[in-house]
């Protein structure tokens, strides 16, 4: 492969198997894994053993209006710069998230998603976050209404890939496999 930066963004709803395909990602093309998400969550571990996406998409709030709406972005955007290899950012939410990554040279988006209902089966099994064991009312009303969740399915339908996982471990790793020797062939 060339000297040519590759930049993943990797949007998917709670629970759809993002950090999953990641962690593959890292393990498997040794790809640099960077969140937005990580320095709320970071500031939030300051004071709370768990916090919740409610908590999370709060400090987004104050922190996009105390330092403008590209921080997060512009965190990132600097680790880039200062980094070589293949670089994954999971968790895009908002599309101005979608029009960071595409602003990249080599961009590509991949949307993980699953059932709704599965996934907050996941949700609740894994039990996270403080606001994990909600009921799928509530669960539902989450994603359709906070900042953070509204944006997911618009940002997927504009995705180079989309990875379906509702079966097996294997059947979710192959769709990535098949993502990333399309995105390695275009790179070489």
């Amino acid at each position: 492969m060339n000297d040519k930066k590759i930049v993943i963004g990797l949007v998917g709803e709670t629970g759809s198997g993002k950090d999953t395909v990641a962690h593959y990602l890292k393990r498997r093309y040794e790809v640099n894994l960077l969140r937005f998400s990580r320095p709320l969550k970071k500031a939030l571990a300051s004071f709370f053993e768990k916090s919740s996406k409610e908590d999370q998409s709060w400090l987004y709030g104050i922190f996009k209006e105390r330092f403008g709406e590209d921080v997060l972005h512009r965190g990132i955007a600097l680790y880039i710069s200062q980094h070589n290899g293949i670089m994954c950012v999971n968790g895009l939410r908002m599309k101005m998230d979608l029009e960071f990554i595409r602003s990249f040279e080599n961009n590509y988006i991949i949307y993980v998603t699953a059932d709704q209902k599965l996934r907050w089966e996941r949700v609740i099994g894994r039990g996270e976050k403080s606001d994990d064991n909600q009921s799928f009312e509530d669960f539902k009303k989450f994603e359709e209404t906070a900042e953070t969740e509204k944006a997911i399915p618009e940002i997927g339908k504009q995705a180079d890939f989309t990875v379906r996982n509702e079966g097996t471990m294997d059947e979710l790793l192959w769709q990535v496999d098949d993502a990333m020797k399309e995105i390695l062939g275009k790179n070489k």
